[in-house]
Formats: structure tokens, C-alpha cells, sequence
């Protein structure tokens, strides 16, 4: 990877550090007797850290040396802890433009991951997985999800299987390697369980949209997938004893008043 014109010698040298407490800044890794200094005075630039202080820094990173693709990988990660996705993948993508040799795609792409998880969850869908294990006849209105769409999944999981299938070229600190080696995996698995929880209250509203039975079949293949990935995924490993009931026996839907609105007919 370009490091700004260093020379070899330099280059080889240098290896990726985990982000810390207060910044998610990947860096150089420093000499011994830094790492220690920095341990020891953890505490103190914890209370005096300032995030907007540190996009500042990493503004500055990024006009001296335009070319390093952790300048911006390191303020992408400041944006995703304000909360401002739409800038933080703005700055992921440029990232991976600027990583050619693919060295630290794998940290970046399961960074992307973690945005568009992140904007999945702030939806109204998150609101209703746990309803989903719970109250299944139980309608709110405004809370049920009326619609699906696969993207919304499919570009999160797109990204953690990216950072798996490139992690061999990752130089970074082991730590970084264990983190993606064992999270990626993991963020793949509740996603497929979000998918399914979300196609199977949708199958649950109220409208009639002719489309239930195909969405509780998809969503127990999905179901099948998390625990695949995550046999101890308890609340996957529910749904498809529920999903298998639901399609043998069919369900009721009813309005906030009670009264039944929809019958599906299983497939016995």
C-alpha cells in the first residue's frame, strides 16, 4: 500500500493497531515504551477526549497526506460515533478507493457493515423483533411492519462477507483480526434473524397482500441460516418452531380492537 511516497524500509515496519477507547483511529503501531506511555495515561485523555476536536485531526490527516487510506477509514469511524452515517460511508468508500493492495479492506468493509446495520436498526423494524417472539397475534397500529425490502439486508451482509473473504490480506494487529475473524459472522447471523423476524410480521399485519405464505418460508430459510451460523441463537431456534406452525396450521391477525382481520390457511 502507498503510504504517502515512505520508503520500503519504513512501510514494512508498520502494522495496524486496534482503535482505542477514546478514537477509533487506526495508526502505526508504536514502539514498546509509547505503548506503554499511552496505557498509562488512558484515563486522562479519556476525560478530556473531544470527538470533533479528533474529526479536526483526521481533516488535517487527510490533506497532508491525501493517499492513505486510513486517514479516512480513521474519520469515517469518527462520523459513525456521531451518528452522521450518510458521511461515514462517504469516507468508508473513499478508504477502499485509496487501499489498492487491498490491505485493510477487510477492517473497512466490516466497518460499512456496522453503518448500514446501524441504519437498519434505527427503523421502525427494530421496534418490533422482540414483538415477534412475543405477542404474535398483537397488532399496534404504526408498529407493524407493512413492507420489506431485501436491499436493506442484503447490503450489510454483502459487506460482513467481504470482510471475511479479505481478511487474509489484513495487516493488522491481531486483535483487529480476531475482532472481524469472530464479529463478522456473528453480525451476518442477527441480521438473517432480522430478515426473517421483519418478513414474518409483515405476514402478520393486517392487510391481506397475498404474499404470506412465501414470506414465512423465506424467513424460516433465513431462520435456518442464523443458526447455521449461530447454533445458540435462541430466538432463531424459537421462530422456526414457530415459522413450521404457522405454516402447518396457519394464524389470525386481528385490529387494536381485537377483532380477527385476516386468517392465513396453513398447508396442513
Amino acid at each position: 500500500m502507498d503510504q504517502n511516497n515512505k520508503d520500503s524500509e519504513e512501510e514494512n515496519e508498520k502494522e495496524v493497531t486496534p482503535p482505542s477507547d477514546e478514537s477509533s483511529e487506526l495508526e502505526a503501531a508504536p514502539e514498546e515504551n509509547e505503548e506503554e506511555e499511552e496505557f498509562d495515561d488512558g484515563e486522562e485523555e479519556e476525560e478530556d477526549f473531544d470527538l470533533e476536536a479528533q474529526i479536526e485531526t483526521f481533516l488535517e490527516q487527510i490533506e497532508e497526506d491525501p493517499d492513505n487510506c486510513l486517514n479516512y477509514y480513521n474519520l469515517g469511524e469518527a462520523y459513525m460515533d456521531l451518528g452522521e452515517h450518510q458521511s461515514a460511508k462517504t469516507q468508508f468508500e473513499l478508504a477502499l478507493q485509496y487501499d489498492t493492495e487491498q490491505e485493510f479492506a477487510s477492517i473497512i468493509h466490516f466497518a460499512m457493515g456496522e453503518v448500514y446495520f446501524s441504519e437498519l436498526m434505527s427503523g421502525i423494524q427494530s421496534k418490533v423483533i422482540i414483538s415477534s417472539v412475543g405477542l404474535h397475534s398483537a397488532h399496534k397500529a404504526g408498529e407493524s411492519i407493512v413492507d420489506v425490502t431485501d436491499d436493506d439486508y442484503r447490503l450489510p451482509i454483502r459487506e460482513f462477507e467481504l470482510a471475511l473473504e479479505l481478511i487474509d490480506k489484513l495487516k493488522a494487529d491481531e486483535e483487529i483480526v480476531e475482532h472481524v475473524s469472530l464479529n463478522a459472522p456473528l453480525q451476518i447471523a442477527d441480521l438473517n434473524y432480522k430478515w426473517a423476524s421483519d418478513l414474518i410480521d409483515k405476514s402478520r399485519q393486517i392487510d391481506n397482500y397475498g404474499g404470506e405464505i412465501k414470506d414465512v418460508k423465506k424467513a424460516q430459510k433465513l431462520l435456518k441460516k442464523t443458526v447455521e451460523i449461530n447454533p445458540n441463537h435462541s430466538q432463531a431456534n424459537l421462530m422456526i418452531k414457530y415459522t413450521k406452525k404457522m405454516l402447518q396450521e396457519g394464524w389470525e391477525s386481528y385490529d387494536e380492537y381485537g377483532f380477527m382481520a385476516k386468517k392465513i390457511e396453513g398447508l396442513g
